[in-house]
Order: structure tokens, then sequence, then C-alpha cells
């Protein structure tokens, strides 16, 4: 298994194909069986000409990407600048089922596995692991999503949701030969690979952990019996002032994963947003269905515990034997980080290399993250979720 990453800043994306293409090709020093494309707005509708200008300079058995608001790859993030990022894997041993579906194209809720099967061309048996890219004008990604994690339970999901345009039809999706405008693409692969993830949500707890006494949906009432307003009032009075400050610009909550821990930590919470407040009757709206009874936890984020986030979760990961076999990685990124949130460029990147070296790295700042949190596979929001590639046949 070998990996290979590259980038290209060329305004001519003719010329930033090739150039990308001819780096990968060098580092790879064989032939790839899939690769992925991310490309910058800015080369317009010449981006429908990716797929057969990579099939002219870079053939593989898979092609999948998509056009983003910031490329990643070749050891860079590359925002607010003509840009692509070419990632390129030889992967010998390894199945691969592509897939292009349209929201209309997937399953009903309550059909049996064997329907998602058949609706992706995708075998639930070996199990397969999952790259998926949608294009959020026209899909409904979270629909896929509790689809794949009911018909292939024990495989891993990630992916993100193009980036590069603010109205439908604006994205491109690449898929193979295709260059399409509306819903998701990916692809499946199993045999001898193993994806292994690392999801950092980028937020850290507050406060102590509380239990939901009444809800409505989205609508959150009351926390250990006491209105929702008046327990975060009560928090922020005790917080320090930074963390008071980042209430008010920056709250989120926390929905526990394991209702049956002993106790929860710092990154087993999913967390969503804090949508809005109601003061008149002290309640307030989150972006995640509520239960009563639910264990939850406020939570703020700024750039320092976004870094400390991420910095704990790579170390966690590469302290474990099987980072030693790691070949690749993908990186689906919000957004709302690079120098948005830290003020300085390649910032997740530098993270990643410092602490698991010089891996290959490539994917791209995302509408919407996708990533396992708690052994469900979830849409999020200002995190950054890798995927970490490594074979079976050393495990």
């Amino acid at each position: 298994m070998r990996w290979a990453s590259a980038h290209a800043t060329n305004t001519d994306l003719v010329s930033a194909v090739a150039q990308a293409a001819d780096a990968v090709s060098v580092k790879l020093g064989q032939a790839a069986d899939i690769a992925f494309v991310f490309a910058s707005p800015h080369y317009g509708a010449q981006a429908k000409m990716l797929p057969r200008l990579l099939a002219a300079r870079l053939p593989v058995r898979v092609l999948l990407g998509c056009t983003a608001g910031g490329v990643i790859g070749g050891g860079r993030e590359l925002e607010h600048q003509p840009a692509l990022t070419l990632t390129a894997a030889s992967l010998p041993g390894v199945t691969f089922h592509s897939f292009a579906c349209e929201t209309d194209d997937l399953p009903d809720a309550d059909a049996a596995p064997r329907a998602w099967h058949e609706a992706l061309g995708v075998p639930g048996d070996p199990v397969p692991h999952f790259v998926l890219l949608a294009d959020p004008f026209s899909f409904q990604a979270e629909r896929l999503l509790d689809g794949l994690d009911y018909a292939y339970a024990q495989s891993v999901k990630i992916g993100g949701l193009a980036s590069g345009a603010r109205e439908p039809g604006g994205n491109v999706l690449v898929h193979g030969t295709e260059a399409l405008h509306t819903g998701a693409v990916g692809v499946a692969m199993s045999g001898d690979i193993v994806v292994e993830t690392v999801v950092a949500q980028g937020c850290r707890p507050i406060g102590r952990t509380l239990q939901i006494t009444r809800c409505d949906g989205h609508i959150l009432h009351e926390l250990d019996g006491t209105p929702a307003l008046q327990v975060l009032q009560d928090i922020a009075s005790d917080a320090p002032a930074r963390d008071q400050e980042l209430i008010g610009q920056a709250l989120f909550l926390g929905l526990a994963m394991d209702e049956l821990a002993s106790e929860h930590r710092a990154g087993s919470f999913l967390i969503r947003n804090v949508l809005g407040i109601d003061p008149r009757h002290g309640a307030m709206a989150v972006g995640e269905r509520l239960r009563n009874g639910q264990s939850v936890q406020f939570h703020v984020r700024d750039a320092r515990t976004s870094a400390d986030d991420l910095t704990a979760l790579l170390g966690h990961f590469g302290d474990e034997p099987q980072a030693k076999d790691a070949s690749g990685a993908l990186l689906f990124s919000c957004l709302g980080r690079g120098e948005h949130l830290y003020g300085e460029p390649d910032h997740d990147s530098n993270i990643f290399r410092r602490i698991l070296g010089d891996l290959p790295l490539g994917g791209f700042f995302c509408n919407g993250e996708i990533g396992p949190v708690g052994g469900k596979t979830h849409l999020h929001g200002f995190t950054s979720s890798f995927g970490i590639f490594r074979p079976r046949s050393v495990a």
C-alpha cells in the first residue's frame, strides 16, 4: 500500500492538473488504483473538465473529487487562491465499488439492508469502508449516513460536503469520467484495508454533566428540573472571564454517546450548535433532536481549544501500535477552521505531520464533515475528520 499527495496553484486548470498529476506519479512510483481530486472555485466552469484531464494524465481505476472553498494536499492547506490537490494510492488486495446517487435513489427508511446493497452496488460482505462526497444543496446527506450505518454497521464512513459554490448547481462532483452538479458520489473499499478515524470536534466541556428533564424535538426546556437558560446562567456566573466570553460567542451542547459510561469525558460527546435562546421561557434551540433522560454538557470552542483537542486525539492515535502501519490519510475539515480560526496557514496539517510524520495527506475544507462519534456516523460542523489508511494484512 502506497499513497502520494501533491498540490498545484496554477491559475490555469490544465496546467494545475498536469503539475499535480506528474508530482503524484513520481512520488507514487507505480500505477495508482484510486485518486481523490479537490479544486478551488477559481477554476469556474472549467472544473467540469477534471475527469477528462486526469484520465489523460493519471489513469486510475477509481476517481472521486469535488470543488471546495479550500483544498488540502502535498503538505499544504490552500485557501483563498486558485489551487488543486491530488491524492492517489496503490492498494493491492483492495476491491473498489464506486457509485453516484441522488436522494431519490436511496431506499426507504424501513428498507432491508439488502435494498441498500442493491441500490449502491456495494455488497455487505466483506465489510466495506466508505469515502463519501455530497452536494449540500441537492442531497440529504444525513439520510444516506443513517442508511449506511444500518446496512453496513461495521463499516467506517468518512467524507464531506462540497463547498465550492454558494448556490445550487455550482458545485462539481467528480465520479470517474463524470462531472456532476447534484447528488453524492462515493467509493466502498474492502479487502486488505483498514480505515482508522480521528474526529476532532474542537470543543471543551464547561460546567458538569446534566440530564434533560424536559424537551420537545430540538427545543431544550429543562436540565435537572431547572430551566435550561437558568442552568447556563449559573454555569456562566462561576466561569472565568474567557469562558463567559465564549459562552456568548461559541456555545455548544454535547450529547453523551454512551449513557452507560461511569463518567463522560471530553471527546465522548456529539457536539451540536446552540441555535438560539428564548429568555422569556428559559429554553434554547439545539441543532439535534433531543430526548428526555439524555445526558448532556455545555461546551465552548476557540482556537486554542480546537488545537489542543486535535493534538490530544492525534497523539492518542499516534501512541497506538497500528499507527506505525499507516500509509496515507484524508482530511475533511470545516470551512470555519483553517486560517479563519487559527490565523495561520496549514494548522491542522502541521499538527498531523508533527505527530504522525510525513504521511501523505489530502482533503478539503467542507460545508459539513462526515465521521463517526460514539459508534454512529454523523454530519458535523467545525470539525476535522481524518481517515487514516493502513493494510489489514499487517494487523
